[in-house]
């Protein structure tokens, strides 16, 4: 088939314009996952953690309710984290435990214990989305951050508050995400976050995350001290306080069962 001499032309002209970009996209690609990889090596080792945390809930109105918890956690090699979150106070949710398996792409397996049923109930992949206890966080964020659950593209460097960042755009790569993707400030120092934005389904702003007061422990894993979740619809917000951090104290995959659930109260 032959082209005319301006449609040839305007066929060259545009392959030559689209190789660039291309090019672009695939090292901001690349890029990003080599961001997301120091990321998960530098802190690769510190084996398990316990830390005690404070839960502040705050409405549009400006009403406050504390709760508290502490959070366990389970290194593993060759899946994804382990966690396990038990609240102690108010009276009303104390005992109330939510156990998170994290996986790199199949389903995160979930589960909650409520002691006033004394029922553990196994949660649906479908429903990660939906509120964890009331706050703006949401069940999909109580899952362990690994490498393979996102695609990535560096979209800039820019200074946040004084920290010199990468920002990377995360798109999920697993199914029923309550996110079409989210956008974090990569402390270039520290390689953890300084702030996380999420974007819904539909693509819209829908909440940010802010880390702050971070500490260093044992020499190379940094924790933030104060974790800060604002849903920018609704105008409430969660604010975590974090304090207590213990690491390499023993805990083993038998802590992290559903059947543990219950022995936590």
């Amino acid at each position: 088939m032959k082209f005319p001499k301006t449609a040839l032309s305007l066929v060259l002209a545009t392959l030559v314009s689209i190789a660039p970009m291309a090019a672009y996209a695939d090292a901001a690609a690349d890029k990003g996952m080599s961001i997301a990889v120091e990321t998960d090596h530098r802190d690769a080792g510190f084996s398990d953690s316990v830390a005690e945390a404070t839960m502040e809930l705050r409405d549009a109105a400006g009403t406050t309710t504390t709760r508290r918890f502490k959070m366990l956690t389970l290194e593993q090699k060759t899946d994804g984290d382990r966690t396990l979150v038990v609240f102690n106070q108010p009276v009303d949710l104390s005992g109330t435990a939510v156990l998170t398996w994290s996986h790199a792409l199949a389903a995160d397996d979930q589960w909650l214990y409520l002691p006033a049923l004394k029922r553990t109930k196994r949660i649906a992949s479908k429903n990660k989305a939906a509120a964890f206890i009331g706050s703006e966080y949401a069940f999909e964020d109580l899952s362990a951050w690994e490498v393979k659950k996102f695609t990535y593209r560096l979209l800039r460097e820019e200074n946040l508050e004084g920290a010199d960042c990468f920002v990377v755009e995360n798109t999920p790569a697993y199914e029923d995400s309550g996110y079409s993707r989210q956008v974090e400030w990569v402390d270039k120092t520290m390689y953890q976050p300084r702030r996380i934005d999420y974007y819904d389904r539909e693509g819209a702003l829908l909440k940010s995350m802010k880390f702050s007061d971070y500490k260093l422990y044992l020499g190379k894993h940094w924790r933030a001290g104060v974790q800060s979740m604002e849903n920018l619809k609704t105008g409430k917000s969660t604010r975590l306080q974090w304090a207590s951090w213990k690491f390499k104290t023993g805990l083993t995959a038998g802590d992290f069962t559903a059947d543990a659930l219950e022995r936590q109260q």
